[in-house]
This record gives C-alpha cells, sequence and structure tokens, in this order.
C-alpha cells in the first residue's frame, strides 16, 4: 500500500495540538514527530538537532549556534523543549504499535551551520567535522532509544535532513566574512560522514534532500531505505537518478503536494507522480511502494493550509495505491 508521511515542520507553537493532528491524519501511514520552529531558538532544525550532540555543547549567537566549551542558557532551554516533545510523543502515541518517524539534521547541514569558537563554520576543520560526525551519530542513538523507552511498541524511523549538502559539495557557502567561499567537501568524505549517521540506527532511515539537483549517486551510496526528494523540482535526469535507486531496493519519498496549497486535489498529485513514473519505465504496480509527501516542512504554512496539504499527501497515496492494484 501507498503510505503517505510528512517532512517533519508544523505551524504554531502546541506540540500537543500538532501530535494529535499529525496521528489522526496519518493513521495507518507513517506518523512523525513534528518539529515546531514557531515556539523560537532550540526549536528550530539547527538548534535542535545540536542538542542531540553528545559532549559538543552550543550555545546562540548573533551569528548562529556556535560550539562552546559548556552548556549554557540555550543548551537548557533546547533540551527543555525536546523533553516536553517527548513526554507529549509519549502521551500521544501510548499503545501504539508500528512506524514512527524521526527527524535530525544531517551532518554536512549542522557543519555548514554550526561555527567554530574561533568565527568559522565548522565544515572548513576537518577534525570537527569527524568530532561531530561521531558526536551526532552516539546523539541519535541516545535518541532512538528514549523513544523506544516511552513508546514501547514503536517502529522508528529515522530521517535525516540534508537540505545544505548540494551547496556543501559545490564549494558555494560563504565565508564569515562574506566576502569568498569555503572550499567544497570531497564527496566520498561527504557519503562517509552520513553512513556513519545512518548506521547508528537499527530501522528504516531516510535520507531528505530538497534541492533541485539532489547528488542522487552519493545519496544511494550511503545505503538509506529511502530517499525523501521535492520531486516536483527533479529534472529528467533527476528521475533518472532515482529510477535506478528504486531499482536498487531504495523506496522514494515523493515530495509531490505543494506547500503552497496550489494542489491539493488528489487525482493531481497522484497524476504527477505516475507521470513521471511511467517516463521512466518504471512500472503502475510499483507505486504502492512510494510515500507520498509534502515538497518541504509546513511550518510558514497557515494551519488550515497546513492541515489540507498533510491530508492531500494521504488521499493521493489512496489514489495511487488504486492505480498500483490496477496496473
Amino acid at each position: 500500500m501507498t503510505q503517505a508521511t510528512g517532512i517533519g515542520s508544523w505551524p504554531g507553537t502546541s506540540v500537543r495540538d500538532a501530535l494529535a493532528q499529525v496521528r489522526e491524519i496519518l493513521d495507518g501511514h507513517l506518523p512523525y514527530l513534528p518539529e515546531l520552529p514557531a515556539r523560537g531558538p532550540g526549536a528550530d532544525m539547527i538548534g535542535r538537532s545540536a542538542g542531540l550532540l553528545v559532549e559538543l555543547p552550543v550555545d546562540l549567537q548573533p551569528t548562529g549556534w556556535r560550539l562552546v566549551d559548556r552548556p549554557g542558557r540555550d543548551a537548557h532551554r533546547t533540551a527543555a523543549l525536546m523533553r516536553e516533545d517527548l513526554d507529549e510523543l509519549a502521551e500521544a502515541f501510548e499503545g501504539h504499535t508500528g512506524p514512527i518517524k524521526l527527524q535530525v539534521a544531517g551532518p554536512w547541514t549542522l557543519a555548514a551551520s554550526v561555527w567554530l569558537p574561533r568565527g568559522e563554520r565548522v565544515v572548513v576543520d576537518e577534525g570537527a567535522c569527524r568530532d561531530l560526525v561521531d558526536s551526532l551519530a552516539e546523539g541519535v542513538r541516545n535518541h532512538v532509544a528514549t523513544v523506544r523507552r516511552l513508546v514501547p511498541g514503536a517502529e522508528v524511523v529515522l530521517q535525516v535532513d540534508e537540505p545544505s549538502l548540494p551547496t556543501v559539495l559545490s564549494g558555494r557557502l560563504p565565508t564569515a566574512s562574506g566576502y569568498g567561499r569555503l572550499p567544497s567537501v570531497d564527496p566520498q568524505v561527504a557519503a562517509a560522514a552520513l553512513a556513519t549517521v545512518l548506521a547508528a540506527h537499527d530501522g528504516d532511515t531516510v535520507i531528505h534532500c530538497c534541492s533541485a539537483d539532489p547528488p542522487l549517486p552519493l545519496l544511494r551510496s550511503a545505503r538509506p531505505a529511502a530517499l525523501s526528494l521535492d520531486t516536483a523540482q527533479l529534472s529528467p535526469r533527476g528521475w533518472e537518478g532515482v529510477a535506478v535507486a528504486v531499482e536498487d531496493g531504495i523506496r522514494l519519498h515523493a515530495g509531490a503536494v505543494p506547500t503552497d496549497g496550489s494542489v491539493t486535489r488528489a487525482v493531481e498529485v497522484a497524476d504527477r507522480i505516475s507521470d513521471a513514473w511511467q517516463r521512466v519505465g518504471m512500472p503502475l504496480s510499483s507505486l504502492s511502494d512510494i510515500v507520498v509527501t509534502p515538497a518541504c516542512g509546513l511550518a510558514g504554512a497557515p494551519p488550515p493550509v497546513a492541515l489540507a496539504i498533510q491530508r492531500a499527501a494521504v488521499d493521493a497515496a489512496r489514489e495511487l495505491t488504486e492505480r498500483a492494484q490496477q496496473g
């Protein structure tokens, strides 16, 4: 059966309300722990994931999150927000058996967004990058273990978000001064770091990259269970790369529902996916292996629009299931 899920972020400031909505809409699909960046620093993607790092504390500066010697007020606030999220998750999913998806920022998005004490991004320092990768992997293990303890029936799916990876690989990150560009990261080094973080989880993993030109060969080499992509941005060559991944046993999370609310009819969303699927020679019967998602996170959408978009993903998944059965 074709499933549906979300990318992760959600509007509003009440995690209790967000969890109730996600569980209701995605009943029988792939629910997730929503992220609510509107709550402020520590609830944003970078601060939230940096808060999982083991023995690498951060604080918040005008430039962004920075590595520091010891945890301070910002780290304590981030940890408190995560504790609130997990307590609410345990209550909302009491008695749940089945998958629950967690999202963390990937090592290269963190390395591009977190700063060293001396005032440059972590990505410029090979040793700091290695430390960050190992620390994130350990943080992922701890995070997953906590969720399994709170929701014993959960089959945890780990999504690693890498929106900055294409920029890191192409050497387009600006220096601290803004006048230069940082050197690109070797693709083999990037893939190895991703694989290390994915290997910290013994369940299904997803790499999410919403770029118009995602580095598909590199992402495949990290061996995730699934790739989450904004399918509206994929070129014909990108779809060919998706077909190679699918034939290699990697599932597609198709970000086919626009987040501006412009397309919420299930038939239109399903048409976009199935037309591209057939153009690259994939059989209609394999549409049942796809997971339908919004194109990106929903934090910036008004709450009624976010609900409509998430429901559209569920309705499109149902439509694709019917087409797969006919194919």
